[in-house]
């Protein structure tokens, strides 16, 4: 989960009543129409970057089961490599790579579902001038906009999807 600046970050839930986990093809859809929803309103017309991250465990350690995000990044290139490692934990290596797509609902379906299911995480889409940012997760997505009165207009939009914690969490 992404925390930012609280004048320009909010949360949305992906599901009623903050479920965290589709149960059904229905519930399926209906993560996947407030994901494509929220980034239709930020995107729309514009490319975007799409980040998607592969955590690759050191041999003989299996905390992690195997999952190829950047299979759901179509044309995304390596951008870089990440050590994680200390002491008290065994390492692993982020491989973090980058899309450029032009976006359209939709586009990210198959990546967003693997989002929803705890399959994989810590992706980003943003615009390329990196103005706003769109992390989903596994229960909604954090978003970041270019000021207050942009957060609170698209918050207004879409007050059933917000959070009934006190922080916005």
């Amino acid at each position: 989960m992404l925390f930012g600046d609280p004048d320009r970050w909010v949360r949305f839930h992906s599901l009623p009543n903050s479920k965290r986990y589709a149960h059904s093809e229905a519930e399926y859809r209906t993560a996947l129409h407030r994901y494509n929803t929220v980034l239709t309103e930020l995107f729309a017309g514009q490319e975007v970057y799409v980040t998607t991250i592969t955590y690759v465990m050191d041999e003989g350690f299996t905390d992690l089961a195997p999952f190829d995000a950047h299979a759901l990044n179509p044309g995304s290139r390596p951008w870089t490599r990440v050590r994680e490692d200390d002491d008290s934990d065994p390492g692993c290596t982020l491989h973090i790579h980058v899309g450029r797509h032009q976006w359209k609902p939709g586009l990210l379906d198959p990546l967003l579902r693997a989002v929803a299911d705890d399959k994989c995480g810590d992706g980003l889409i943003m615009d390329t001038d990196l103005r706003r940012l769109y992390h989903p997760y596994d229960g909604g997505a954090d978003v970041i906009l270019t000021n207050t009165q942009e957060r609170d207009t698209l918050k207004a939009a879409h007050t059933d999807w917000l959070s009934k914690h006190p922080s916005g969490q």
